[in-house]
């Protein structure tokens, strides 16, 4: 999101994470601004009885955890590393001047968010209303859409992912996807789902 040079020309970071290293728990103080430089990190809230449900996965040169810097509030969920992580770690306030002199990585931050509170909005209609069917489109072509593929979209999310981004058990996920090919509404490549 940020270009390197510009992350290092304002002191941040290139800090080592290990697996399953816990970057910052639900309700913390948010400090920091975080930026994958390799490595994948999920965000997610644990329910009282231990499951977890997932609010996002971040891979190479994205970012997260971004909207309590703005908003001022704990945040709204954990995240952790899904592997080893090479993360750019910079201070709060440095990250608001940084915005600040760069209206133009400003103006990206604000559509990324944006892109990311319409995701919301499409997930909690698809897990409070829709059939299995249709949450799991829902998120696939949103995940298409986001990637600005015009072909086919190469899905790179487990079934268990998936299951854990639309509130579904996992043998439902496995189901709904083989009805969905069966239906020609996607298809799968040696196990590799594609929209």
């Amino acid at each position: 999101m940020i270009p390197e040079p510009l992350l290092e020309k304002h002191q941040a970071t290139l800090k080592t994470f290990s697996k399953d290293r816990v970057l910052f728990n639900e309700n913390e103080t948010p400090k920091f601004y975080y930026q994958i430089k390799t490595g994948s990190i999920k965000m997610f809230n644990l329910t009282e009885d231990g499951k977890e449900f997932i609010q996002g996965f971040f891979e190479d040169t994205q970012s997260f955890g971004e909207p309590p810097l703005f908003g001022d509030f704990n945040y709204p969920a954990s995240a952790m590393c899904l592997s080893d992580a090479k993360v750019y770690v910079l201070p709060k306030d440095t990250f608001l001047t940084l915005l600040k002199q760069h209206p133009d990585i400003h103006l990206k931050f604000t559509q990324m968010l944006c892109n990311r509170m319409l995701y919301k909005a499409k997930i909690i209609q698809e897990v409070s209303i829709h059939p299995p069917e249709h949450r799991v489109l829902t998120l696939l072509n949103h995940l298409k859409t986001s990637s600005n593929t015009s072909g086919l979209y190469e899905v790179n999310l487990t079934r268990q992912q998936i299951s854990d981004l639309t509130g579904l058990r996992v043998e439902t996920v496995i189901r709904t996807v083989k009805q969905l090919e069966k239906n020609g509404e996607l298809t799968l490549k040696r196990h590799k789902v594609y929209i």
